[in-house]
C-alpha cells in the first residue's frame, strides 16, 4: 500500500509565481531539447518559483508519453531545485491520466496539474471520481485546472469543496475568468486558488489567491513576482502601478485567438531564448500582425527597463 506523505502548504508545494512554459519545437515538429533547456534556464533566472510543463501552453494534447518524460526530465535537470516543476498530466481518459501522473512522478516532478476531462462531458460525480483517482495514484500534490472555455465543463462549486477534503488535492488553477464566482468559492473552500488568466492576476491576488499561473510570466516573470509581493504587503498603489505596466504584454500575448503556446513562442523566439516559434498542428503560427503586436509590447517593456 502506498504511503501518503505529509503534504506541503500550497505555496511550498507549487510556488506562487508560476510560469506556464511552451514546448519548443523544431520546424519538423520534433521537440527542440536544446531550446527547452535554454528556456528553463531563462525563466528560472527571472524570479519564478514554479514552472508548469506540458500544460495548455505546452501543447499537452500533442505530446506523446515519451516526449512528456523527456521534457519533465529536462526541466528537473535544468531547474536544479530552484523552481518547482508542476506537470500537466490531464487528459479526457482517467486511465491515461493516471499513467501520465505516474510517469511524471518517476521523472522527478514536484506536483501535478490535472485538467477537467474534456470532450466526454462527464457528470460532476464523474469529474470528482476522475480527480480522486489521479490524486490517489501518486504521492504528489495536485492542482486542479478549471478552464471551461477549453473543456466545455466547469468544476462546480460543490465539487471543489468536496475535493478539497482530499489530502493531496491542494489547489486549483482558475481560468474561468469569473472573479465573483472565484471569490465566493474562496470564501467556502480551503483549496488554494491560482489565477490562470493574466489579465485578472491583480484582482485574484487581491481577493486572496495564493499565486498565478502565467503565460506572460515567460517574459515578465520578475514583474509578476513584484506584483505578488506588493499585494501580499497590502501595498495596492504599487500593485496597481506594476499591473498597469504589465497590461500591454498581457494584451499582446492574449491577442491571438489560440492563445498561449503561439504567443509565448513568438515572444521567446524574438528574445533569442528559443530557436523557432513552431507550433504543432492543428495550431498555426502567428500572423505578421500578431507578431507585430507582441514585438511592440516587448519593445515597450525593454524601453521602460532601460529608462
Amino acid at each position: 500500500m502506498r504511503m501518503v506523505p505529509m503534504m506541503l502548504a500550497p505555496a511550498h508545494a507549487f510556488g506562487t509565481n508560476l510560469i506556464a512554459v511552451p514546448t519548443p519545437m523544431k520546424p519538423d515538429y520534433s521537440v527542440d531539447e536544446s531550446s527547452f533547456k535554454s528556456m528553463v534556464k531563462y525563466v528560472v533566472k527571472n524570479k519564478c518559483d514554479g514552472i508548469v510543463v506540458a500544460g495548455t501552453t505546452g501543447e499537452s494534447p500533442t505530446l506523446s508519453e515519451d516526449e512528456l518524460d523527456t521534457v519533465i526530465r529536462l526541466a528537473v535537470d535544468k531547474a536544479k531545485g530552484r523552481a518547482r516543476i508542476i506537470v500537466g498530466v490531464g487528459t479526457n481518459d482517467t486511465v491515461s491520466t493516471i499513467r501520465r501522473a505516474r510517469l511524471a512522478e518517476a521523472a522527478g516532478a514536484d506536483a501535478l496539474l490535472v485538467v477537467t476531462p474534456y470532450y466526454s462531458r462527464p457528470s460532476q460525480i464523474g469529474v470528482a471520481n476522475h480527480f480522486r483517482a489521479v490524486a490517489d495514484a501518486t504521492g504528489l500534490p495536485v492542482m486542479l485546472y478549471d478552464v471551461p472555455h477549453r473543456t466545455g465543463l466547469p468544476i462546480a462549486t460543490a465539487t471543489l469543496i468536496d475535493l478539497a477534503q482530499h489530502p493531496k488535492i491542494l489547489a486549483v488553477k482558475d481560468a474561468t475568468g469569473d472573479i465573483a464566482q472565484a471569490m465566493a468559492v474562496m470564501a467556502e473552500c480551503p483549496m488554494a486558488f491560482y489565477c490562470g488568466s493574466d489579465g485578472l492576476n491583480l484582482p485574484y491576488l487581491a481577493a486572496g489567491a495564493t499565486g498565478v499561473v502565467s503565460v506572460v510570466g515567460a517574459v515578465r516573470s520578475a514583474e509578476n513576482a513584484s506584483l505578488i509581493k506588493a499585494v501580499a504587503k497590502n501595498d495596492l498603489p504599487t500593485a496597481r502601478e506594476i499591473n498597469r505596466d504589465l497590461i500591454p504584454s498581457a494584451t499582446a500575448l492574449n491577442s491571438i485567438a489560440t492563445g498561449g503556446a503561439v504567443a509565448a513562442k513568438v515572444a521567446l523566439h524574438r528574445l533569442g531564448v528559443i530557436d523557432h516559434p513552431t507550433v504543432r498542428p492543428p495550431l498555426t503560427e502567428a500572423t505578421p500582425d500578431e507578431v507585430a503586436q507582441i514585438v511592440a509590447a516587448l519593445s515597450v517593456h525593454a524601453e521602460a527597463q532601460s529608462a
